[in-house]
């Protein structure tokens, strides 16, 4: 029974490898078709988004399906966009007299960040041009027409502050200490890294 045991575990552990390949293959693929060169390797984003080729995304993003992220957007490592997330704005002038709105051009596109460890749920839409701070939360189906501040979670049309995300001032430092390391691959439990 052991040597069954470790064949499957080894078996599996080649899978794992074999999937963690067959992904970063699919990446790099989409990366380059769309000249995504401002996207870190390790990030993954599902068929079906549309992104900005000049779109800033540091390491471990995540961005799902039906996504639409404009130009002029930078997202910080660990950052994860749910389905049907919106970064827009801001495109149109609409305070010429005389002129129709589709004919009165586009300004420049003001730049929107998004900082690390972030949960964009569903359906939110984020207005050009906003900075959301590091470890926040929006809540599904949010309109952010404003800065939202570090470790903070925001929700509502138009989001507003709904708590803090940790509610000891403590557990925040540790996390925000975590945020300024180099990001790596892997669980975290306090100072500690657990291995795939």
């Amino acid at each position: 029974m052991g040597a069954v045991s470790n064949g499957l575990r080894g078996f599996l552990r080649d899978l794992k490898g074999l999937r963690r390949f067959v992904r970063r293959a699919k990446m790099w693929y989409i990366r380059k078709r769309y000249g995504l060169k401002g996207v870190h390797p390790s990030c993954y984003f599902h068929f079906g988004s549309r992104l900005s080729p000049d779109l800033v995304a540091h390491e471990f993003v995540f961005i799902s399906y039906g996504c639409q992220v404009w130009p002029r957007v930078e997202i910080g490592a660990y950052t994860l966009l749910a389905p049907n997330v919106n970064i827009v704005g801001g495109d149109h002038v609409i305070d010429r007299v005389g002129t129709p709105i589709i004919f009165s051009g586009r300004p420049k596109m003001p730049r929107t960040k998004i900082g690390r460890d972030c949960w964009l749920g569903t359906n939110t839409v984020i207005m050009a041009g906003v900075t959301i701070g590091d470890g926040s939360v929006v809540a599904a189906g949010s309109v952010v027409t404003k800065d939202i501040p570090a470790m903070e979670v925001w929700g509502g049309v138009p989001a507003k502050k709904i708590k803090d995300r940790f509610a000891e001032a403590g557990d925040r430092e540790r996390h925000a200490a975590m945020l300024r390391e180099p990001p790596v691959e892997g669980a975290y439990v306090g100072p500690f890294r657990l291995e795939d």
